[in-house]
Parts: structure tokens; sequence; C-alpha cells
């Protein structure tokens, strides 16, 4: 499985908008905040692996 690295560019309701940071694909996605870490913020990088997000350094 591959991992991606997101960045969070807008939170809007329940939803994350995340840019893919891996280059392969500049689109946007939407994520629902709860399937996200807790105490998350805009500018905050992201590492998806396994169908898990983790906050990246």
């Amino acid at each position: 499985m591959e991992t991606k690295y997101y960045i969070i560019t807008n939170i809007n309701g329940d939803y994350a908008f995340l840019t893919d940071l891996s280059g392969s694909n500049s689109d946007e996605i939407m994520v629902a905040l709860a399937l996200l870490p807790v105490n998350i913020d805009v500018g905050t990088k992201l590492k998806w692996e396994c169908f898990t997000y983790t906050v990246c350094d």
C-alpha cells in the first residue's frame, strides 16, 4: 500500500480539505473530520498509510 502525504488547506463544518504533497496529484480531497486525528488545524501535515491518517512533524 502506498503512503501519501497531505496538508490541510481548509476546514469547513465537519470536513477538511486536503492537498496531496506527494506530487502525483495536486487535486484537493474532502475528508470527514471524524476520520482525522484530533487537534488538527489548517496547515497541519498528515500521513495516510493503511487507511489511517496521522500527524507528521
